[in-house]
């Protein structure tokens, strides 16, 4: 069996790498390992069916893009983004979408408007038949179309790095049902601004997006941390 140059040895393991790393991406972002979950090496090698290097080199990976956290001598881990971290993503992400809502007032084409428009529709049709699963699919695509349309590869770079810590944090409230028909709403008003051509109100339709965003989800997140369940009362027998 002949040996692959090193040139090409390196390429397909590059390849394999990138292919495991979208794996396990994909299975942290939907909830497949939660915050906190220890990733084993030697398991999920086995499990895709790969050496352990290319899983090795994954972690490294997916570590610099903020999804895990390595500590000596324990081990891999699931990142558990802390309230104080995640209000700083949030504050960060509103200010590129207010970039990006002025920038496409400006530039945005009626192809491109039109394409928007009909992700909005689709939202919309989610809702109708409380599909929370599709509807934030379909939510992360508006949002992430939006910033591709902007134009500026470095800001897509930087946003989808925060999108996907933040998604570690929101795991919980994106599951809630209700909160879709309101966050659906604000969708709309988005397009229209950018449709208007004004930079100032679409650059402020999605500053204030996304800060509502963040006022829901820590509100949540404080609800949740702050709530004390009853404890249960054993019934007391009766004497005898």
């Amino acid at each position: 069996m002949s040996v692959p140059h090193p040139t090409i040895a390196l390429l397909q393991t590059s390849s394999l790498t990138s292919v495991v790393q979208q794996e396990l991406e994909r299975a942290i972002l939907v909830g497949e390992y939660p915050p906190g979950s220890k990733l084993i090496e030697a398991t999920l090698a086995l499990k895709l069916g790969v050496s352990r290097g290319p899983v090795r080199e994954a972690f490294r990976m997916l570590e610099e893009g903020g999804l895990l956290r390595v500590e000596k001598n324990r081990g891999v881990f699931v990142r558990d983004i802390p309230t104080a971290e995640a209000i700083e993503i949030f504050d960060l992400r509103a200010t590129l979408d207010e970039l990006v809502g002025r920038q496409l007032a400006v530039h945005i084409t009626p192809a491109q408007l039109k394409e928007i428009k009909a992700l909005v529709a689709d939202m919309e049709r989610q809702v109708k038949a409380q599909d929370a699963y599709n509807y934030h699919l379909l939510n992360l695509k508006f949002h992430d179309r939006l910033v591709e349309l902007a134009g500026n590869r470095k800001l897509t770079d930087i946003y989808r790095k925060l999108i996907k810590e933040l998604s570690l944090f929101r795991r919980l409230n994106l599951a809630d049902s209700w909160l879709m028909p309101i966050t659906a709403n604000e969708h709309r008003p988005i397009v229209a601004a950018i449709a208007s051509g004004d930079p100032d109100a679409a650059g402020r339709a999605m500053f204030e997006h996304a800060m509502d965003s963040k006022n829901r989800t820590i509100a949540n997140e404080l609800e949740r941390a702050t709530s004390v369940p009853l404890p249960v009362k054993t019934p007391r027998r009766k004497r005898v």
